[in-house]
């Protein structure tokens, strides 16, 4: 189908937002230029010598895409830039191999410079790729940054804990170098044109949160290194139409109920040994989680294909014989928390269990976190016990460490999203709230700030104001976001604005997060943003309740939001509701126009999955199974059938070039509302990923969303 372009000049006509439109800087292009406001921001933190120095990445402004190393004195409070790329590279620009490119792509990277680093034990060498190459710099400064003789576009170089060696994955080997640049090797070759070591594959990298693919001994004497044979996986094809010329890019995409990867796990020695590790791969081929720290055996986690079933096993070093530490089952899904399972200290067990309605925080036998308390996630483990983020709010994210005893105590104050690291002693925060733009980043020791670390984000053209509830018989989290200066009485189009999928919230209270919302409320919106069934933080049953049921479950509790909110809201027009979203948001948007026309009055849905069949194999089948068994299952949560009911206007968004939810998503729904006869316009994205991280498409398309709600809703 089509779609037009507005004129320039009718934005202004629906209620724009005076100072944003007006100004030299509008917020659609501040919000592209800054990467969302996430430039300028202190990133990838880490600590050094013992807790005395903190590593961390930050551009020059809120506009540079350029990641620079650097590091702060804790006992002077001084700053110091250890690594400027532009110097490292001033011979050219930055060149990125295809692997780097996808690696980057899995992590939602769109920064360039250095974007992530690697340390020794003492944290006093820091390895970093940039540019496919392999460098390294002394975190005290007093060394400087130097190269490294390396094989092949570098990927994910880690120095070894005693900070002797460099391995890094190159050309689908694993290598080593010494840190003085001598005695480089490879310890792997691959055996096959499918086959690469220490990388981790598309599914572990976009849907367990594991990317890494090889974990140094704590000697560094071995490695233990994953091996990924991509030959079962199918391949795909995605073309640039707007270069027919080019040959398509093949891509092996292990959509659900097809062949996954074959991952297996090797000691390789330094001295040129090898050593299988055993393990049943036919019963539990996801390898999901590995560890190998001085507090016992490397640590696996490895899961059936139905995710029901997991096992914790450790690994003999000598023999590469493993045993089961812990076995899981839950009759739904196990679910994947980053940091677990670990070794604490004392040699016991640490991971997470549910109980009582919670996730909850276990020390072997012991479950030492109390059952109002979700655990999200471990951060470190350290001789004081556990660093871990959770929450007793859903809109809030916390800190906490959990004592060896088992004491557990909360580390930062109510009314925010924090992450952070520690070590030592010392725990660095980054604090987000509702009221303030940007983050504070502060380092504690003893619980008292000792340093901070300074931002370079822009500050917004606009503030968000958005009111957060708690509505209807199940508790939604809401927010609203009424345009500024709105006056009581004057009756506004809805625009509902979801994700709305698994494990992913929206309604916390960070500021910035709701400057978009509040961007589009001010073009006269009444913006509704909710967290359903599914979305995390409210304990497992919480997110299990989506079993089978992602268009029934996430897409009632929508409606639920809505008609709550309007009961407390009048001003909202219930006749003109609209609803956007991208990805799992894009799929729920499409979903409401099918299904619901009589709520939802119009959709934009951005890279929508329109039939689960064509999605990732981890992802898709944790939910909805296999497709071989379960078909009435992928059916009922497939749009392709409910074409013929489309009655509403509906834009669908996608980015030809997306290896994540590629294109044919939107094809195969759109060349079936074509059969049904059903009008709908098309906006297809030239050499657009899933991300879209370029400033023309961020900028441009929100403003043409805008302009086409506006026409579909006045209709």
């Amino acid at each position: 189908m089509s779609f037009s372009s507005p004129s320039p000049t009718s934005t202004a006509t629906h209620g724009a937002d005076a100072t944003a439109e007006s100004s030299e800087l509008s917020y659609p292009r501040q919000s592209a230029r800054t990467q969302r406001f996430t430039r300028g921001l202190p990133r990838n933190i880490g600590l050094a010598a013992a807790g005395s120095r903190v590593l961390f990445v930050r551009s020059e402004s809120g506009t540079d895409p350029v990641g620079l190393l650097w590091a702060l004195d804790l006992a002077t409070g001084r700053e110091q830039l250890l690594v400027d790329p532009r110097e490292l590279l001033s011979a050219g620009d930055e060149q990125l191999s295809a692997a780097e490119r996808a690696r980057r792509e899995r992590s939602r990277e769109a920064s360039s410079g250095i974007v992530g680093y690697a340390t020794d034990r003492s944290g006093s060498v820091a390895a970093f790729a940039l540019s496919s190459r392999l460098w390294v710099t002394d975190t005290g400064g007093g060394g400087g940054t130097r190269e490294l003789p390396a094989t092949g576009p570098v990927i994910d170089p880690r120095p070894d804990p005693t900070g002797e060696w460099a391995a890094y994955a190159g050309a689908g080997a694993l290598h080593v170098v010494r840190i003085d640049g001598t005695d480089g090797r490879s310890l792997a070759e691959p055996d096959g044109d499918d086959v690469t070591w220490g990388l981790a594959e598309f599914v572990a990298a976009e849907e367990m949160d594991r990317f890494r693919g090889y974990w140094w001994a704590p000697d560094g004497s071995a490695l233990l290194a994953a091996r990924v044979d991509e030959s079962p996986v199918q391949r795909w094809h995605i073309a640039d139409p707007a270069n027919p010329a080019s040959e398509p890019a093949e891509i092996a995409y292990p959509a659900a109920g097809t062949p996954n990867a074959t991952v297996s796990l090797h000691l390789l020695g330094l001295d040129g040994s090898r050593i299988d590790v055993a393990w049943d791969g036919t019963e539990h081929p996801y390898l999901v989680a590995a560890e190998w720290t001085g507090h016992g055996d490397p640590l696996l986690l490895v899961m059936s294909r139905d995710q029901r079933d997991a096992r914790v096993l450790a690994v003999d070093p000598a023999t590469g014989t493993t045993r089961v530490v812990r076995e899981v089952h839950d009759d739904t899904w196990v679910d994947v928390v980053t940091g677990t399972p670990g070794w604490l200290p004392d040699g016991r067990l640490l991971m997470t269990v549910d109980r009582d309605g919670a996730r909850r925080l276990a020390f072997g036998d012991e479950i030492v976190t109390p059952p109002d308390l979700q655990v999200s996630h471990v951060v470190a483990v350290d001789d004081d016990g556990v660093l871990f983020g959770g929450t007793d709010d859903p809109t809030e994210q916390h800190l906490w460490r959990a004592s060896l005893d088992g004491s557990v105590t909360r580390l930062t104050s109510p009314g925010g999203h924090h992450v952070g690291t520690g070590a030592a002693g010392t725990v660095v925060v980054v604090r987000r709230t509702l009221e303030k733009s940007g983050v504070q980043v502060q380092v504690l020791r003893d619980g008292a700030e000792v340093a901070t670390v300074a931002s370079r984000a822009d500050v917004p053209v606009l503030d968000a104001a958005p009111r957060l509830l708690r509505v209807g018989p199940r508790g939604l989290c809401v927010g609203v976001v009424l345009p500024h200066g709105h006056v009581p009485g004057t009756r506004l189009p809805v625009l509902m604005d979801p994700y709305g999928g698994p494990h992913a919230q929206r309604v916390l209270k960070t500021h910035d997060r709701w400057l978009e919302a509040q961007w589009l409320a001010d073009q006269g919106f009444a913006v509704v943003v909710a967290d359903g069934r599914g979305t995390g933080a409210r304990g497992p049953e919480w997110d299990r309740a989506v079993h089978h049921e992602f268009a029934t479950v996430t897409l009632d509790d929508q409606v639920d939001a809505l008609q709550a909110v309007a009961d407390e809201y009048p001003d909202l027009d219930t006749s003109r509701v609209a609803i956007r979203g991208w990805s799992y948001g894009g799929y729920l948007s499409a979903l409401a126009v099918l299904r619901r026309p009589d709520v939802f009055h119009a959709a934009v849905a951005g890279a929508p999955v329109t039939d689960w069949r064509l999605y990732d194999t981890f992802y898709t089948e944790r939910y909805l199974g296999l497709p071989s068994k379960n078909p009435d299952v992928y059916d009922r949560n497939s749009l392709l059938d409910d074409a013929p009911k489309l009655r509403r206007p509906l834009l669908i968004i996608h980015g030809l070039a997306d290896d994540n939810v590629v294109a044919a998503h939107t094809l195969r729904l759109s060349s079936a509302l074509l059969a049904a006869g059903a009008p709908h316009d098309v906006l297809p994205l030239s050499g657009v990923t899933h991300m879209t991280p370029q400033e023309v498409v961020t900028e441009n398309l929100l403003r043409l969303q805008v302009e086409w709600l506006h026409r579909a809703l006045d209709r």
